[in-house]
């Protein structure tokens, strides 16, 4: 799946992949009742931008709270940079959050499956947005967004869109900054390891990813090395950042976690979304958690997950 997507292009919507997997031309009540005899079925996802997205369905099976977890909600995972839905430590986020909640995970472009390549966040917002619709489309009637670094950005950009780019952003999918589309409006966002703004280098990691990103040799390193194809241009116009995204998100609820051993991104980052995001957010600093989904351990996940389904 190399293909880069062309705007005005092919409408956005769901390809189906897999034999005797959910069709999106049935019926809302027809598909309510297959989301729960499937264990998991696996989609191509159209975006916006006509890029082809890796998507996998995980069916709700309880267990995992005295509330019994809530079959009528998705959790959509958007995972981290270098990332994909079948790296372990994406299918064990969706493993622990299915006990809750139905799931759905899927690879960023240029990431595993997915065709195109990765913009590291800007117009990642437009396969988030495919991921939640989709999620709509099995009709499940509440989603909550769950992101994890990079993937944690994308959740609080998407969000603040408020599903109108037009409002937000005032131009189309091919110009401009990217948001979120009419229909794709999330209920609740989680964003795990989050940065709160563009370009930092103040560490070490951040430093070698910066490499990666803007070397010819470190985009070699990441297609052959890490499986991530990355797009070679910068971003032009530069997106709006999380932090400055986070005061939009408002009235939906925000959780922001983050680990006091984070090595990418210190803890100025969650305290600068959640001063920004405002009376609607919630922060928790969690000792001796590291970065993102690979650091996260079951105990945590089934926190987030309960958090989530406790929203009203």
């Amino acid at each position: 799946m190399e293909s880069e997507g062309e705007c005005g292009g092919r409408q956005a919507g769901v390809l189906p992949i897999a034999s005797g997997s959910e069709s999106c031309s049935k019926k809302d009540t027809r598909r309510r009742a297959s989301r729960h005899v499937l264990l998991t079925s696996r989609h191509v996802l159209l975006t916006e931008d006509g890029v082809r997205i890796e998507a996998e369905h995980v069916a709700f099976r309880g267990g995992g709270s005295g509330r019994g977890g809530d079959a009528d909600m998705a959790i959509v995972v958007a995972h981290g940079f270098t990332g994909a839905l079948d790296r372990p430590a994406v299918r064990r986020v969706a493993r622990e959050f299915a006990h809750f909640a139905g799931v759905i995970i899927f690879s960023f472009r240029g990431h595993g499956g997915s065709g195109g390549r990765s913009t590291v966040g800007d117009r990642e917002v437009l396969d988030l947005d495919a991921a939640v619709r989709w999620a709509r489309q099995l009709g499940y009637e509440r989603v909550v967004t769950v992101g994890f670094s990079m993937g944690g950005s994308v959740v609080v950009r998407h969000a603040a869109a408020g599903g109108d780019v037009s409002e937000r952003a005032g131009r189309g999918g091919c110009e401009g900054r990217t948001g979120a589309w009419a229909g794709a409006r999330t209920d609740a966002v989680v964003a795990v390891s989050a940065p709160a703004r563009w370009y930092y280098r103040g560490t070490a990691p951040m430093r070698r990813l910066h490499w990666i990103v803007t070397r010819p040799m470190g985009r070699a390193i990441s297609r052959y090395g890490l499986r991530t194809r990355i797009r070679p241009q910068e971003w032009d116009p530069v997106p709006l950042s999380p932090v400055e995204s986070a005061p939009l998100i408002a009235p939906t609820p925000l959780l922001i976690v983050h680990g006091d051993r984070d090595e990418y991104f210190p803890l100025d980052h969650p305290l600068s979304l959640a001063r920004a995001a405002g009376e609607t957010a919630e922060v928790w600093i969690e000792r001796g958690f590291g970065h993102a989904e690979n650091a996260a351990d079951p105990e945590l996940l089934r926190r987030i997950a309960a958090w989530a389904i406790s929203r009203p």
